[in-house]
């Protein structure tokens, strides 16, 4: 870049066109939010049959493409703000050289060198110095050696004109590496001219998110940085402290550090992790297109005697080399067709719409996944269901039941029937590493004891963003079955008396034990702790939890002497305790509504 296109540079006009990117990238969000949530629901609701089906279908890619709008304008506008940024900060040394050099009577050239006049006290000979020109030094050994000669030189001048000539010399190097490095840059910020949105367009929505980070790290960097180990509070604060223009540039750069933040909105998380979940899906599928697929002759009959069927060479080879990965990859995309599924559901029944509040396939072994019906931030009530052994993201919404997240959404439809006039919320919080086996690992508390922490700063984050969205707090209450009631028992036990309660209620299904042997010790009083149990195989999980230690002194909170509420169930066993139309779910709905009156108990 040269001097006078640096000179005429309005760095400002970058930053105007970002908020118009901004602005475009929030229309796209607004209209897919509008498709998803009103106008697909309003099909669902009031059109059957094929034509529908196909209709339903293109709703559903129009609110991709608003998606992948709002992606990449929101990457457009940040890329363009990093762009703004550096350049003012070059054009800024520029001006300063020019300032300097008008106040010490200096010319500035077209070329950037300067030339400055004779001065300084005359010599033997009783002539003044002369003036002379310079050029620019961006290298600092060169500029060091440049400044040397200046300063030996008697005309005061010639150092002035080097420190100009070096100022100018650098702002003009940033500026051109500026340039040449965002070009690229914004010029990937493009999709294929046709209707459809691909994976391969979410896949480079998410390289183009890398060189964004990349190229814009200088900018990025000045921007307040989320607390290191922060609380629900101090990630809260750190938000509601960032500008509109900041917001954008985190969420765009960084969703999904965004989306992890206990405290921070609930639309906001939602927002974030639906960005991490649509372009991880986009690579998963992409990866999997191109590992090759088994052999179709899987199976073989040997010869002899006693034929026995094996597989064959060639899919044993196969395995040995893609078999891990295959199904891997494929278990992950099962589980993220789930929550799209979840997603698609959206007002049939009534069901709101659901937010996703966590998301990270590859974390903690199962991956992670908190989705909620309903925003819980401005919900009177609030459920959070924490499932149990041989959960995950593979499984999470698995069966004409759909699994734990459709669990949640039981929850929410007998608590909404119970509770009309008011708002619930209902969260499926698979956030911990659940254990894949009875024993050794369900026989431990340890999966508790990692997961119990992270539930309660997700409780207090739950306190922290509905506060600060209504102004006060809501009923909420926490769900645990089976090993989920051992992770919501050692939750309960975390913190110190200093943190402000975030749980008016704690319901424990089938449980095996909490890591406590009476209900006073959970924190919401035992009036407020409620249990309930069933029969044949939860009758095994119960005691054999007792036995292993699960609870302490032998005590699981279905004994009489926990001290808590033991409530009517009419669960044939282990997995019932969510039967439609059970005394089960109505009085799990009471407690979550607060309607204690209508719970019976045993």
């Amino acid at each position: 870049m040269d001097l006078a296109t640096l000179k005429a540079l309005k760095p400002t006009e970058y930053s105007e066109a970002a908020d118009g990117y901004r602005s475009t990238s929030d229309m796209a969000s607004a209209a897919k939010d509008r498709i998803d949530n009103q106008i697909a629901v309003a099909l669902r609701n009031q059109l059957k049959g094929k034509a529908a089906a196909a209709a339903g279908k293109q709703l559903g890619e129009l609110s991709q493409n608003f998606h992948y709008v709002q992606v990449q304008c929101g990457l457009a506008s940040t890329a363009l703000e990093a762009f703004s940024y550096e350049m003012e900060t070059a054009k800024r040394k520029l001006d300063t050289a020019l300032e300097n050099a008008k106040a010490a009577n200096l010319t500035v050239n077209s070329d950037g060198s300067v030339t400055y006049p004779p001065g300084g006290e005359k010599g033997e000979d009783g002539k003044t110095p002369d003036g002379g020109t310079v050029g620019g030094l961006t290298d600092s050994t060169a500029s060091a050696v440049g400044r040397q000669a200046a300063n030996f030189d008697p005309n005061p001048h010639h150092r002035l004109a080097q420190d100009c000539a070096d100022l100018i010399a650098t702002a003009l190097k940033e500026a051109t590496e500026s340039d040449g490095k965002w070009a690229p840059k914004l010029r990937a910020l493009q999709a294929d001219d046709d209707l459809t949105v691909s994976d391969a367009d979410w896949s480079d929505a998410h390289s183009d998110m890398a060189g964004v980070r990349e190229a814009g790290k200088t900018y990025l960097d000045t921007l307040p940085q989320p607390p290191k180990e922060g609380t629900p509070e101090d990630n809260a604060e750190w938000w509601n402290s960032l500008s509109p223009e900041e917001q954008a540039a985190w969420m765009s750069a960084n969703p999904k550090t965004v989306g992890a933040l206990n405290g921070l909105p609930s639309i906001i998380r939602d927002e974030a992790n639906r960005i991490v979940f649509d372009e991880t899906r986009a690579q998963l599928r992409m990866e999997l297109d191109s590992v090759p697929k088994p052999p179709a002759n899987e199976w073989m009959v040997t010869p002899g005697p006693y034929p026995m069927t094996v597989h064959t060479g060639e899919w044993m080879a196969w395995d040995r080399e893609y078999g891990d990965r295959y199904a891997q990859l494929n278990q992950t995309l099962k589980g993220m067709g789930y929550i799209q599924d979840r997603f698609d559901r959206t007002g049939t029944g009534g069901l709101p719409e659901a937010y996703l509040l966590g998301f990270d396939p590859k974390g903690l072994d199962d991956g992670r996944v908190i989705i909620a019906n309903g925003n819980p931030d401005t919900a009177d009530h609030v459920a959070v269901y924490v499932p149990g052994t041989y959960a995950g993201l593979e499984k999470i919404g698995e069966g004409e039941d759909h699994g734990d997240i459709g669990r949640g959404e039981k929850l929410w439809a007998e608590s909404s029937k119970m509770s009309p006039g008011q708002n619930v919320s209902t969260i499926t919080w698979l956030d911990y590493n659940a254990p894949d086996s009875i024993v050794p690992q369900a026989s431990s508390g340890k999966f508790a004891e990692e997961g119990g922490p992270r539930l309660y700063d997700f409780l207090q984050g739950n306190r922290e963003s509905h506060e600060n969205a209504s102004g006060s707090t809501a009923h909420t209450t926490v769900v645990g079955h089976s090993y989920g009631s051992t992770v919501v028992g050692v939750s309960a036990q975390t913190g110190s008396w200093r943190d402000p309660e975030a749980v008016d209620d704690y319901i424990f299904a089938g449980s095996p034990g909490v890591q406590a042997d009476r209900a006073g010790d959970l924190g919401a009083g035992a009036d407020h702790v409620w249990a309930m149990g069933g029969p044949w195989d939860d009758q095994v999980v119960r005691q054999g939890g007792r036995l292993m230690g699960l609870g302490d002194n032998l005590t699981i909170p279905t004994d009489e002497s926990f001290g808590g509420n033991i409530m009517k169930s009419d669960s044939g066993g282990h997995s019932g305790f969510w039967d439609a139309e059970s005394q089960s779910l109505r009085n799990q709905a009471a407690v979550i509504t607060g309607k204690y009156h209508r719970v019976e108990l045993e």
